[in-house]
């Protein structure tokens, strides 16, 4: 399929508009300069925490338990993360760290 001129100011027409629409839908829906609802603080509050709890059920949920190399370098890298989210409370350097520690463990170590 040949993209036209046509074709292609269409497609960053639609992506224009719905990057307008995604930053201007706040302030459409919730007022200009008034007070941030409580479910909206509610949600700022709650959602990262289960945004993480999902992320381990996903990362965790093929780890093989029948044999040590299948579920240590899991716990292992889980343990490094934890520990380093509350040691420095960078969840950049917990996620890069973890995942570090996590290839090196399966790659070199659990081969």
């Amino acid at each position: 399929m040949q993209v036209t001129n046509a074709h292609a100011a269409g497609i960053i027409a639609v992506a224009v508009i719905i990057t307008v629409l995604t930053r201007a839908l706040p302030f459409l829906l919730l007022g200009r300069g008034g007070k941030t609802p409580d479910w909206v603080n509610y949600l700022g509050k709650v959602l990262p925490y289960a945004i993480m709890a999902m992320l381990v059920v996903y990362c965790l949920k093929g780890t093989n338990v029948a044999s040590p190399a299948g579920w240590l370098p899991a716990l292992i890298a889980s343990v490094l993360v934890v520990a380093l989210h509350v040691w420095k409370r960078n969840t950049l350097l917990s996620i890069i760290g973890g995942t570090i520690c996590y290839m090196a463990l399966i790659q070199v170590v659990f081969a």
